[in-house]
């Protein structure tokens, strides 16, 4: 969500010619900046936004092919192919 918003303010900065005022928030006041600065800042928010979905990208994967994993060992463990109860048993 934040990326697209970030996206669309630079769309909409690219538009906008370099006489015209650019202001961005500070807390609840608006402050003027110039463009440049302000494209500067969207930049590296945009970018920033990029890495943080494509970390959390890779970490779901990650965590998918552990459940994956787990899923299978539980299957295994179910249907008797390698039951840890059963050998724990068997020792006793």
């Amino acid at each position: 969500m934040e990326r697209e918003e970030t996206k669309k303010a630079l769309e909409e900065l690219a538009k906008a010619s370099d006489s015209e005022n650019v202001y961005k928030f500070a807390g609840s006041l608006l402050i003027k900046v110039s463009k440049e600065a302000m494209i500067k800042e969207l930049s590296e928010k945009k970018e920033l936004a990029e890495t943080r979905s494509l970390v959390l990208s890779k970490q779901e994967t990650r965590f998918k092919d552990s459940l994956k994993e787990l899923q299978t060992k539980i299957d295994d463990a179910v249907k008797g192919k390698n039951p840890p109860a059963a050998e724990a048993e068997d020792e006793s």
